[in-house]
Parts: structure tokens; C-alpha cells; sequence
């Protein structure tokens, strides 16, 4: 959602972000030469790594406008490896400081992750691995490799994310109720304030110290009658009030409109946080504590409305608080009243265990294993994330690469499982998925194996060399 003042927007608290991390660097396939040692070996160095998307909690971010106006985002490729042994460098990271309170999701509403806290990380998008250079290729039989293996495609996405505000107290009410004046009084923020509708536009913090407690308060925008269904600044800015372990209903004694009062606007707000809940699960708005806080008493006729609901919202079984923000009274017990609220609500947080890495490694060759499905026709369709991956490393102009493909997939399995399938000679095998795929003909008589080399480049099974 985008909020405006005047002519541009200044507030984003929801976006879609595509995001590429970035490819990993070529393989080198290089042959030490130099005076009197015409073939030193291979000498061809591995790719560098692709650079990876990462979004980071940066507390001086207080919106996602940078990613509405630029939401595309792209990481550096790996640099090819070179002859020499010189590995290539890896491509630069992208790191993207999003607000605190920033939830992560696929375009599905899937969450991938949820930040809060300075520095909190989240790897978006990794960037592809570097190919092996004909160096790492050698074998006893293979000497001298004369291929390299392709660096791999970092990966694309698109997420959306969603910026929720991490404060422990909001407060909530009808426009003009005078909420950021209370905020600004009760803090160190200075949001714009103004007596008409829907001057705050975007959810201001503040922190409050009371006592030895500090806290923090969220100012979040104006609610409307209908607010759950979308009218008025609507539901877009409800889950802003989300993290929040206490809510305090800022009703304005003083207001001018006709058919207003605070009990009927607290009824009103208190029915479009009811109705918010079903999207919250185990956490919903209606259990949390609240506070009544009656503002604008300094005016004669604010004071006496006060007085005058005040013994209803306590027959309710709550809290309430006579306050002006313009003189400051009531504000201390106020102040407290919160404080009190979150240090009960702290309290009944289970202790928190201490961060421990886990650490665990991929396979040696990453990934999963195959399948061999029939397809129809002497056609056959092999899935699996090992043989996807090894047709991105092979170079196809290179015979030498794609003999070597041919043997890595023979010895995972797949020649076996296609006979065990009852493939015949002359069978069609797509590689990858229905709509995507690279389509072999398989030759079972054909036998795997260092043993069809022929010259640099070349294999005798694919008739490159006579």
C-alpha cells in the first residue's frame, strides 16, 4: 500500500520485489604451456560464485518506498575462471536494509520469513555456484580434460513483502482523536498533526520510558466504520497493530460531528478489530488488554462527556484514563498504566533459549535423486534436481561435456532405470520437466565410460572422431 502527502508518495508499507541473484562464472578449460613442457596439464580454474539477494533489518529504514519505485533487483554474476589456476571472483552480494517488522512471502501468501530485530537476515535469492575448470575435472584416466563445466543460473523470484509495525502498545481510534498529539507528548516523535481527517498516513513510533520501563508506541493511522472491509485507509494499515501486546483506545471527548461519542466510537472500532481477527489465528486482537484513554479534557465540554462515560466503560471491566495531550494531564498514570501492561505481558514470555547454529551439510553432489517416468510412445521423462542441474553445467558444443554428462547420468542410475522402464533403443528422453526440457535419443548399446575418449573435445559415441 502506498500513502500520500501532496504530490508524492511517502509511504510503502506493502510491495512485490523481484529479485535475481546472480549466475555463477564459467569454468575455465586451459592447458599449461610454456618453453620445453608443451603440455603441463591441466591448469583451468574453477568459476566464481554468483552474488546473492539478501534483505536485512535496518532500524534507519522506515518504509519499502525505494523498492515501490525500483522493484527490481539484481545481484553480479561470477567471474570465469582462467587458465593458471586463477579461480574467478565471486559477484557482489546485494543487501537490501528493510524496516523492522518486515514479513516475507511468496506470491501464494506463503510466509518465508519474518524480520525483526537489528540485522536480522534473510538469504532471498542464492546466487548460482561456479563451474569446475578442467583442472578439478581430471582423473587418472581423464589427464587432461578438454572441457569445463558451465557455472550455474542464481535464482529469480518474485516475493512480497509486507511491513508490520514492531511496538508494544498501539493506539487505535477515529481520525482526529487526537492520537499523534498523544504520541508526540508522551515521546520524543513529532508526527504531523492537523484537525482534519486522515492526517496521519503512515504509522508513527514513539518510545516511551516509564519507571525503569521502556516501551514503545504506535501511532496507527485513523479507523473508520467499515475499516475491516477495506474503507477509508482500511485494512492496509490493521496489521500494524499486529505485534502489538496492548492496545489503548484513544477517544475523543471534544469531537464536533454530529452522532459521535466515545462509547459508540469505541463499539466501533472494537466491531472492525473483531472482524480483523479471523485473518490472526491464535493471536487475535480481542484477547489482548486495552485501555479506555478519554482525550481532550482540557476543553469544559470534553471534561464533562468524560465524566459522564467514564463509570460505563468501568462497569465494561476497564481501565480508564482522563487525559490531554495539549496540557499534558492524566499523561504520567498513563504512562504507567502501559508500562505495567508490558512488562506483565513480557513476563509471560517463555524464556528465551540461546541462538545455536545448525550446520548441515549438503551431499556431495547436492540435491536430490531422479525419476524415470513414461511418458507414452517409447518416451520417457526424467525428473530430479542432480540431472537438471548437470545439463546447466554442460557445454553442448563441446562432444568431450556432453560424454561427460552422459557418464555422470549413467552412474547415477538413469541408463538402469530407463531399461527397468522397458525403454527400447531409439527412445525419446526429455531431461527436465514437460513443458522444459533437453531431448536425448538413447542408445543402450552404448557403453558409459572414460573408454570413448578420443582427442581433446571429443567422444567417439557422439562421432566426433573417426
Amino acid at each position: 500500500m502506498v500513502a500520500k502527502a501532496g504530490s508524492g508518495a511517502r509511504f510503502v508499507d506493502r510491495v512485490v520485489l523481484h529479485v535475481a541473484a546472480g549466475d555463477g562464472g564459467n569454468g575455465c578449460a586451459s592447458i599449461h604451456r610454456e618453453k620445453f613442457k608443451p603440455l603441463g596439464g591441466p591448469d583451468g580454474a574453477n568459476g566464481g560464485r554468483g552474488g546473492d539477494v539478501i534483505l536485512e533489518v535496518d532500524t534507519g529504514a522506515a518504509s519499502l518506498l525505494d523498492y515501490h519505485r525500483r522493484p527490481h533487483r539484481k545481484a553480479a554474476n561470477g567471474r570465469p575462471g582462467q587458465g593458471g589456476h586463477r579461480t574467478g571472483a565471486d559477484g557482489d552480494d546485494v543487501v537490501l536494509p528493510v524496516p523492522d517488522g518486515t514479513v516475507v512471502k511468496d506470491t501464494d501468501g506463503n510466509v518465508l520469513a519474518d524480520l525483526v530485530g537489528e540485522g536480522t537476515r534473510f538469504v532471498v535469492a542464492r546466487g548460482g555456484k561456479g563451474g569446475l575448470g578442467n583442472a578439478a575435472l581430471a582423473t587418472a584416466k581423464r589427464k587432461a580434460p578438454g572441457f569445463a563445466l558451465l557455472g550455474e543460473p542464481g535464482d529469480a523470484r518474485d516475493v512480497v513483502l509486507e511491513l508490520k509495525s514492531v511496538a508494544d502498545v498501539a493506539l487505535v481510534g477515529f481520525p482526529s482523536a487526537g492520537k499523534s498529539s498523544l504520541i508526540a507528548a508522551l515521546s520524543a516523535a513529532r508526527p504531523k498533526i492537523a484537525d482534519y481527517p486522515f492526517t496521519t498516513l503512515i504509522p508513527n513510533l514513539g518510545v516511551v520510558s516509564a519507571g525503569d520501563t521502556t516501551f514503545t508506541v504506535a501511532d496507527v493511522p485513523g479507523l473508520i466504520e467499515g475499516a475491516s472491509e477495506g474503507r477509508g485507509l482500511g485494512l492496509e494499515f490493521l496489521r500494524h497493530i499486529e505485534r502489538s501486546s496492548t492496545l489503548a483506545h484513544v477517544l475523543d471527548c471534544a469531537t464536533p460531528e454530529p452522532g459521535r461519542d466515545p462509547l459508540s466510537d469505541f463499539d466501533v472500532i472494537e466491531k472492525e478489530l473483531r472482524a480483523y481477527d479471523r485473518a490472526l489465528g491464535d493471536r487475535p486482537l480481542s484477547d489482548r488488554p486495552r485501555v479506555v484513554v478519554l482525550n481532550k479534557v482540557d476543553v469544559p465540554d470534553g471534561r464533562d462527556l468524560a465524566e459522564l462515560v467514564r463509570p460505563e466503560f468501568e462497569a465494561r471491566g476497564l481501565r480508564v484514563f482522563e487525559v490531554s495531550a495539549a496540557t499534558r494531564e492524566g499523561l504520567r498514570e498513563l504512562s504507567f498504566a502501559m508500562a505495567a501492561m508490558v512488562e506483565e505481558y513480557r513476563a509471560s514470555l517463555p524464556p528465551a533459549e540461546p541462538t545455536r547454529l545448525v550446520i548441515r551439510p549438503e551431499p556431495v553432489d547436492g540435491g536430490t535423486d531422479f525419476e524415470v517416468r513414461p511418458m507414452g510412445d517409447n518416451t520417457y521423462l526424467v525428473t530430479g534436481e542432480k540431472p537438471v542441474r548437470w545439463l546447466r553445467q554442460t557445454d553442448f558444443s563441446n562432444e568431450e561435456a556432453v560424454g561427460y554428462l552422459a557418464d555422470r547420468l549413467a552412474r547415477l542410475g538413469v541408463e538402469d532405470a530407463l531399461a527397468e522402464a522397458s525403454a527400447t533403443a531409439g527412445a525419446t528422453v526429455m531431461i527436465g520437466t514437460r513443458d522444459d526440457s533437453i531431448v536425448f535419443d538413447w542408445e543402450p548399446e552404448v557403453v558409459a565410460g572414460d573408454g570413448a575418449l578420443g582427442p581433446r573435445g571429443t567422444d567417439r559415441r557422439l562421432g566426433g572422431y573417426r
